[in-house]
């Protein structure tokens, strides 16, 4: 195949679906801004509740977005918070009981018919002393979504505009928008104050999109290897990020992802000539001290590793320019929400990478292995 040549003839749904997320956050925005009293109403008293723990959890991509609000969840809320993947609970229900303490499940799914996301919620009922129910989806005729209605005391459901509901395989805008409800919802009081936080993000993803020919041009590079890292809340987009591109390859591309110093020690060993290093750079100044460190150091190799730095005001040098490529996102750096952005550069690598490969990024999945609802998984009783 030409290496300028990318086939559009097999894409209908996903690049629409990547393309119209920052419109689909201000309806996000002003759905959780309609529901504000009622939130209020359910969460108030659960919040009050002194012992009181939260757990974020999902299954695959759902999982990684509670990796990376779990931060602000708990700064916001001033409750212990942890991010557990269904698909752990599911097997090992005690992660959810072993504390006996009152618990506010928030469960994530695009369907909301995951068969690890159902069974925890019916887990966390027979398990847990004394447990609440926050179900944020994407379908509001999944099964999560329903399940509030049998359960109108100790669960709301909070069911997002239509257009988050992606046709396609890989979970583009249902990712962020669940990403952004929760993180508005954790800081509830301020919700109007945060009109402005939500705006800076729409406007990170806007500089992305304007700046996607980079991302384009990159997708055809003679790479098989891609390695994406983050710090902090970024860690978790970064997850997410190896997964999308993974996924919308077909696996053609071994994907990781790693924290920027956590990749010094053994898993550094993966680069070789054919990686492309993604650095999702932070907003803290502090912070991208260690970052640009690991960065520069990775391009003063002889072997030329091609990279893709992501941030404001990138620090890293640029020694080799053909192997070098920089997205720059004149973000605040207060911005709350920059991770929900920071989303897209994986999904657009994804995106063009598979289109590259004469993939349909619809369906990607040759084998089927894959589906947009996970299929297979059985349930058993213990």
């Amino acid at each position: 195949m030409n290496t300028t040549t990318i086939n559009h003839t097999r894409d209908l749904n996903t690049g629409a679906e990547i393309a119209s997320q920052p419109t689909v956050w201000k309806e996000v925005y002003q759905l959780i801004i309609n529901q504000k009293p009622s939130l209020k109403s359910f969460l108030a008293p659960i919040l009050a509740l002194k012992d009181l723990q939260i757990v974020l959890a999902g299954a695959g991509s759902s999982a990684f977005l509670g990796e990376s609000a779990k931060t602000l969840v708990e700064q916001k809320t001033g409750k212990i918070t942890q991010a557990i993947p269904t698909t752990d609970i599911v097997t090992h229900p005690k992660l959810l009981s072993a504390s006996n303490k009152p618990l506010l499940l928030v469960s994530f799914g695009r369907s909301g018919n995951s068969p690890e996301s159902l069974e925890t919620v019916e887990l966390s009922d027979k398990y847990c002393r004394e447990i609440y129910h926050l179900i944020i989806t994407c379908n509001k005729d999944g099964k999560l979504a329903k399940y509030a209605g049998g359960n109108p005391e100790n669960c709301y459901s909070l069911v997002l505009p239509e257009k988050t509901n992606d046709k396609s395989l890989a979970m583009t805008s249902s990712f962020t928008s669940m990403l952004l409800s929760i993180l508005l919802i954790a800081d509830l009081e301020q919700l109007e104050d945060n009109k402005i936080q939500v705006e800076s993000c729409i406007g990170s993803a806007k500089q992305i999109i304007q700046q996607k020919e980079r991302l384009k041009i990159l997708s055809t590079k003679e790479y098989d290897r891609v390695v994406f890292l983050g710090s902090g809340e970024l860690l978790g987009i970064a997850r997410e990020c190896s997964l999308k591109l993974q996924e919308l390859t077909d696996g053609q591309l071994v994907c990781k992802h790693d924290s920027f110093l956590g990749f010094r020690h053994g898993p550094r060993a993966i680069v070789n000539e054919k990686t492309l290093m993604v650095y999702l750079f932070s907003q803290d100044s502090h912070v991208r001290k260690y970052e640009n460190d690991l960065a520069y150091s990775i391009a003063q190799e002889p072997r030329g590793i091609c990279s893709l730095a992501v941030g404001t005001n990138c620090d890293t040098e640029e020694n080799n320019s053909d192997r070098q490529s920089h997205i720059t996102i004149q973000a605040n750096s207060s911005n709350l929400f920059y991770p929900v952005a920071a989303t897209l550069i994986g999904q657009l690598l994804g995106y063009y990478r598979s289109l590259y490969l004469g993939l349909d990024p619809d369906n990607p999945s040759v084998s089927g292995a894959i589906s947009r609802v996970v299929q297979g998984v059985t349930i058993y009783n213990k």
